[in-house]
C-alpha cells in the first residue's frame, strides 16, 4: 500500500469538511445550534410530525417547534450513506453511521428510510461533551462516597468491571469517569479500547483505539488485541459472541478491563452474558464468567434521576453452581447487603474483599 501524502491527506480532510457543511445544510441552522448545546445529548426525529426532538441533561426529552421536511432528512441521510459508501433505499433503509468530526464530533447516526419506518427520521447521539470524575459524581449525588472507595480498589486491584443498565442510564459517561480513574492511578499501562463507533474517550499516554469495520467484528478486534501488548482491554459495549474471547483474555493475563453491557440486574447481567457466550457455538460458560467478572455496577434512571443503584461483586460460584454474589451497597430498591449463598452471611459493605484466590 503506498502512503498517502501529505497533499492527499489535506484533500481527503477537505473533503470531509465539505461534506460535513453540505449535511449541516440539510440540517439547518437552528438544528445545528441545538447540537452544539453541551445540555444536548440526543437529537432526533419521528415521522409522523417531523419536529425536531432533544434529550438533555438537566430537563430530560424536549419536543422543539422547530420541523425538517421529509426531503431534507432524506438528503442528511444520503448524505451520510454516500460518504460511507453505503447504500440507502428500499432495499437497504436503515442506517448506522458515524458523523464527521467537523461539526458533529463523530456522533453516532442511526437513520431510517420507508417502508422500516414511515416516513425518513433519525436519531443522532452526541459523544460526551466533559468526562467527569468519580468525585464529580458523588458531588452530584449520582454516587455513594462509599462506593467511590470501593470503586478506585477495584481499579487499583485491576479487577474486571462491567457498567450494566438500561437505555439512557449513563452506562458510558460512567465508563468514560473509570477509564479516568485507571489513567489517573496506572499512568504507565498499555490500556486497548474496542468500539464500533467513538464514545469512549481516553488521555492516557500509552493507549490505542480500535474500531469495528463493515469486515471487521469485535470479536474479531479482542483476538487483534491479544498480539497488541495491552494491560487493560476496554470494551465501549459487550453485546455479541466477542464476550467469550473477552472473558477469557480477562481472566488469563489482562486483568482490569472494563466494558458496558444491556441489562437490569447483577444476575439478568451475568446469565445473559453466558447467552452472549453461547453464540459462538459453546456451551454455558458460567465458569468462566465468574472467574473473569469481578465487579458490576448497576445503573438506572435517565438525566436527571440517575444514580449508581448498586455494586454487586462477583466471588465465583457456591457449592450449587450459582453465582455467589456481594451486594456492596444498597439503595431504595437495591438488593439487601448479603450473600447470595448458602451462608447468606452478611457482609461488612464498606470494605472491599482480596481478588479471587489471594488472602489480604
Amino acid at each position: 500500500m503506498v502512503p498517502l501524502g501529505k497533499g492527499a491527506a489535506a484533500s481527503a480532510h477537505d473533503r470531509h469538511a465539505r461534506v460535513a457543511e453540505m449535511m449541516a445544510r440539510y440540517l439547518g441552522e437552528p438544528l445545528m445550534a441545538g447540537f452544539a448545546d453541551d445540555d444536548v445529548t440526543e437529537v432526533y426525529l419521528n415521522p409522523q410530525d417531523g419536529h425536531v426532538r432533544y434529550d438533555t441533561r438537566s430537563r430530560g426529552k424536549l419536543r422543539t417547534s422547530l420541523q425538517l421536511q421529509p426531503q431534507r432528512v432524506e438528503q442528511f441521510l444520503n448524505a451520510v450513506a454516500d460518504m460511507h459508501g453505503l447504500a440507502l433505499d428500499a432495499d437497504h433503509p436503515s442506517l448506522q453511521a458515524e458523523l464527521p468530526q467537523e461539526l458533529f464530533r463523530g456522533a453516532r447516526l442511526q437513520g431510517f428510510l420507508p417502508p422500516m419506518a414511515s416516513g425518513a427520521c433519525f436519531v443522532i447521539r452526541k459523544p460526551p461533551a466533559v468526562v467527569y470524575s468519580l468525585d464529580d459524581y458523588v458531588f452530584s449525588g449520582i454516587l455513594p462516597d462509599d462506593a467511590r472507595m470501593m470503586l478506585r480498589q477495584a481499579v487499583e486491584r485491576h479487577w474486571n468491571i462491567l457498567i450494566a443498565g438500561g437505555t439512557g442510564t449513563g452506562k458510558t459517561t460512567f465508563a468514560n469517569a473509570l477509564l479516568k480513574e485507571i489513567t489517573e492511578q496506572c499512568p504507565n499501562e498499555r490500556i486497548v479500547i474496542l468500539e464500533d463507533t467513538v464514545e469512549l474517550q481516553c488521555t492516557a499516554v500509552d493507549h490505542l483505539a480500535l474500531r469495528t469495520t463493515f469486515g471487521v467484528s469485535l470479536a474479531h478486534l479482542v483476538k487483534h488485541t491479544l498480539r497488541a501488548y495491552p494491560d487493560r482491554i476496554i470494551v465501549g459495549e459487550v453485546r455479541g459472541p466477542e464476550a467469550l474471547d473477552l472473558l477469557d483474555a480477562w481472566s488469563t493475563g489482562h486483568p482490569g478491563g472494563l466494558g458496558t453491557f444491556h441489562a437490569q440486574d447483577a444476575a439478568g447481567t451475568l446469565l445473559r452474558l453466558d447467552r452472549l457466550c453461547q453464540r459462538a457455538n459453546v456451551p454455558s460458560q458460567l465458569e468462566l464468567i465468574a472467574e473473569a467478572v469481578d465487579l458490576i455496577v448497576l445503573m438506572e434512571g435517565g438525566h436527571r434521576t440517575r444514580r449508581i443503584k448498586d455494586l454487586v461483586r462477583v466471588h465465583g460460584l457456591d457449592a450449587h453452581g450459582r453465582f455467589d454474589l456481594e451486594h456492596l451497597i444498597s439503595g431504595e430498591n437495591a438488593a439487601p447487603p448479603m450473600l447470595e449463598s448458602s451462608d447468606a452471611d452478611l457482609i461488612e459493605v464498606s470494605v472491599l474483599r482480596p481478588p479471587k484466590g489471594q488472602h489480604a
